[in-house]
């Protein structure tokens, strides 16, 4: 089969994981992005830039424990000796009591069931968004209300709260945000929070957390015992590298994780793989090779920032793992004549223009980019 064969075959899979990225092609969606590699071009190079993967790998500990647990492979989780208390330890690691906390299988699980759950009432959100949520939303005939981001391409937090009113089932902010990789800082999302709360629940979803630094990367667990209408999403797919495990939670006040449990969560925990919740448990304790990770994914974003500027692209400042960067004079598919040039990255239009987001990968790999970037007009 050819490389450019291969191409467009891949070009064909593009609009599945487009709902959940709010953006266009190309994207399997398929949760197999090694594969995507291995199968569509890997000898000629391909560099995956597409879904904001952890390309440094799980943790050799997370690897130890994944390997162990094969052993026991043909058991259900529930006889997995090691994970009978799987989530009071990562109850434990959040600081929060177990009940207050939903296993599911990756967040994006988690997003395709909260619509579900929150079904009487408007959703508000921003534009654009990690579009799983909203999506399905729109899916099953809600109102849907996207909110513009600002100018410098962040969450209006107080155009969404006008929004917010009697008839509000959900609010959902993805903070750090994706696709735009900005963020709000917490003192501002903490009080809209607060205030939105009064009204509807909110749901803030901090995939992207873990690579802020002090004071930025305040969570908003810390409201969930006084403002209950406040829950927090989360996942194992970024820092962690463990986007192919399929492992996230949601953490609230346990007066609302018991109706979701009772309910659409009712059998997310059992759907968990063993092999995932061991990998996960030992991840958890392994913070020098996240340290080493977020270091490490810093240093390439910064190089890969500050070359596009020089190039005087007007890419937004990245708070994660990703870059957002307009490209209002590109004349045709942006992302499917990356993939030309074997650079696998996402473009779509938006309500201000058109833009490409492009993850971070190894240093090698975003100098790679720079080089193919600079032989690009956009």
């Amino acid at each position: 089969m050819s490389a450019s064969f291969n191409r467009r075959d891949l070009l064909k899979f593009g609009s599945m994981a487009a709902i959940g990225m709010g953006l266009r092609l190309p994207s399997l969606g398929m949760g197999n992005e090694e594969g995507i590699v291995r199968s569509y071009g890997a000898a000629e190079g391909l560099i995956n830039l597409s879904s904001n993967e952890n390309p440094y790998g799980i943790s050799p500990k997370a690897r130890e424990a994944l390997l162990a647990a094969l052993g026991e492979a043909h058991r259900y989780q529930y006889n997995h000796t090691n994970l009978k208390d799987f989530k009071k330890q990562l109850a434990a690691h959040y600081g929060v009591n177990e009940d207050q906390v939903l296993i599911t299988a990756g967040s994006g699980e988690a997003l395709g069931l909260l619509p579900r759950h929150f079904n009487k009432g408007k959703l508000v959100t921003a534009n654009p968004t990690f579009g799983i949520l909203p999506a399905t939303a729109k899916m099953l005939g809600q109102k849907v209300v996207e909110v513009p981001l600002t100018i410098d391409q962040k969450h209006d937090l107080p155009a969404m709260l006008k929004e917010v009113d009697d008839d509000t089932a959900l609010v959902y902010v993805c903070n750090p945000a994706n696709p735009s990789s900005t963020i709000v800082s917490p003192a501002s999302l903490k009080s809209f929070c607060m205030e939105a709360s009064r009204k509807a629940y909110v749901a803030v979803d901090e995939a992207y957390v873990d690579f802020l630094d002090a004071p930025d990367n305040e969570s908003m667990l810390q409201l969930i015992e006084k403002h209950p209408k406040v829950f927090v999403i989360g996942t194992f797919s970024k820092i962690h590298a463990m986007a192919g495990l399929r492992i996230g939670w949601v953490i609230g006040h346990a007066s609302l994780i018991k109706p979701l449990a009772d309910n659409y969560f009712i059998r997310t925990q059992m759907a968990m793989s063993a092999l995932s919740m061991s990998a996960a448990l030992a991840s958890l304790k392994d913070s020098g090779w996240h340290k080493l990770s977020k270091e490490k994914n810093a240093a390439a974003r910064d190089f890969t920032y500050n070359a596009l500027k020089a190039m005087k692209i007007d890419v937004v400042k990245s708070y994660t793992n990703f870059l957002f960067f307009p490209i209002p004079n590109y004349n045709g598919d942006f992302a499917a004549d990356m993939l030309q040039k074997n650079i696998f990255l996402r473009s779509s239009n938006y309500i201000n223009g058109k833009w490409a987001r492009a993850s971070v990968g190894t240093m090698d790999e975003m100098k790679q980019f720079i080089e193919v970037m600079k032989k690009v007009q956009v």
